[in-house]
Parts: structure tokens; sequence; C-alpha cells
């Protein structure tokens, strides 16, 4: 079963390998709470072709200072390193798979 990786500032990295896509969320948001378990299902169906990944913005707030991260969730996609597209607020499962297929 596929699983997300939970970023911090000593993993990030992780991200940088490949497609990832990195979810930025906090426990008191509702939207993000929404989302969770859909990153859950995402993280399953791209098992070994995309890093799906979260980082708590409440916990590691340099990572959410250093991509500017103003409202969440945000989403951001990364390939080979560098963020190559971003969607901010809850977003349909379809839409953030198609993002990601597109990248692969």
């Amino acid at each position: 079963m596929g699983k997300y990786v939970e970023l911090t500032t000593a993993n990030f990295d992780v991200a940088k390998e490949g497609v990832a896509l990195v979810d930025f969320w906090a426990p008191w948001c509702g939207p993000c709470r929404m989302l969770a378990p859909v990153i859950d299902e995402l993280a399953e169906e791209f098992e070994g072709k995309a890093k799906i990944c979260k980082v708590n913005t409440d916990e590691v707030q340099d990572l959410a200072v250093e991509f500017g991260i103003r409202s969440i969730p945000t989403l951001l996609f990364f390939k080979n390193g560098e963020v190559v597209e971003q969607m901010v607020g809850a977003q349909s499962k379809q839409a953030i798979a198609d993002k990601i297929n597109s990248l692969l």
C-alpha cells in the first residue's frame, strides 16, 4: 500500500527527485482535511511513479516561507527539483491526477 511522505526541512530533498506532489496543509484547515483522503489515494495510485508528499505548515514553517505559501491547501508539483505547477485550494482527485500524469 502506497503512503505519502511527510516532509521536513531535513528530508525535503525527497521531493526533488523525479516527479513529486507536495501538499502544504495544517491540521486546523477544513479544506486540507477534505483533501487528505485524496492524497492517500494518489499515494497508492502513483506508487513507484511519482512521490506524494505532505508538509504540515504548523510544524515546518520554514518550508512554507521558502515556497511562499500564503494559503492552504497549496499543492506544488515538482519535476527534477523545480516547481513546475501550483494549485491552491481543495481540488478534485481527477484534476490532481491529470496534472501528475502530465509531468510523468
